[in-house]
């Protein structure tokens, strides 16, 4: 039986022909334009091909009713991957949600990879499966109060309450938060075999920060990186700094992954 994938908003900015690098969303409230007003362009100006895409249910993507389990994406971005034209091996990167889908399928396709770059992020584990299901069920169920939105832009503005609104058919139209529940979850053992560099950015402030040594102790070849002063949105809130990072990053990574060589 052949499966529909839904058709995925993309944008390709930058020189073609050259390093490409992936970036991969998070979930809900996000989409590309993350990474457009962000790090993308300095990425393009840099020489690099950057594509960016909108996941399923997010951005202009298409909105299935079914179908979110994180292997649902993993196989989204796979299928993207086979349609393009790349110079070889790509450097992908992944915010938050974004991260967990770029880990899995770095484990699934370690040699279609140069290099990784986590912000934020955690490879997927039964405990991350459960506390997302968890979080986004509990974001619907709050968004059916109408005092919420206006909650929301008194305490983070009219920006944050707009991407919450926009959010609102994904979380309460879709099997998201029980899809995200019963995701297939690697075995442990197998991340010690990811033979590929990664580095995971954090804000020293985010509760994800104090999974670095548990990442470096789990992963072969990773390496950690707090930005102080910044929490889970250190992507938005300090740009120029993890730009910088992913741009250093790329140049190391790719020379890791070609020449052999361990960080």
């Amino acid at each position: 039986m052949t499966v529909r994938r839904p058709r995925l908003n993309t944008l390709r900015i930058g020189p073609a022909g050259q390093d490409t690098v992936v970036l991969v969303h998070g979930i809900a409230t996000d989409n590309l334009t993350s990474y457009y007003f962000t790090v993308a362009p300095q990425l393009a100006a840099a020489g690099h091909d950057v594509v960016m895409y909108d996941q399923r249910g997010h951005g202009r993507s298409e909105r299935p009713a079914t179908g979110y389990r994180l292997e649902d994406f993993t196989d989204d971005l796979a299928a993207l991957l086979d349609g393009m034209d790349t110079a070889g091996p790509v450097h992908l990167v992944g915010n938050s949600f974004g991260g967990t889908v770029a880990f899995d399928y770095a484990l699934r396709h370690p040699d279609r990879i140069a290099s990784l770059l986590a912000v934020e992020s955690e490879p997927p584990t039964a405990a991350w499966a459960a506390k997302m299901s968890r979080l986004l069920a509990g974001s619907a169920n709050r968004l059916r109060d109408g005092q919420a939105l206006p909650w929301i832009e008194r305490t983070y503005g009219r920006h944050a309450a707009r991407l919450v609104s926009r959010a609102r058919p994904l979380l309460q139209g879709t099997t998201l938060a029980a899809d995200i529940a019963a995701s297939r979850i690697p075995a442990e053992e197998r991340w010690r075999t990811l033979d590929l560099p990664v580095l995971a950015v954090y804000g020293s402030t985010s509760d994800l920060a104090d999974t670095a040594p548990w990442l470096e102790s789990l992963l072969p070849d990773c390496r950690t990186h707090r930005v102080a002063g910044h929490g889970h949105s250190v992507l938005v809130g300090d740009p120029r700094t993890v730009g910088t990072l992913m741009l250093d990053w790329i140049g190391t990574g790719h020379r890791h992954r070609r020449e052999g060589i361990r960080v």
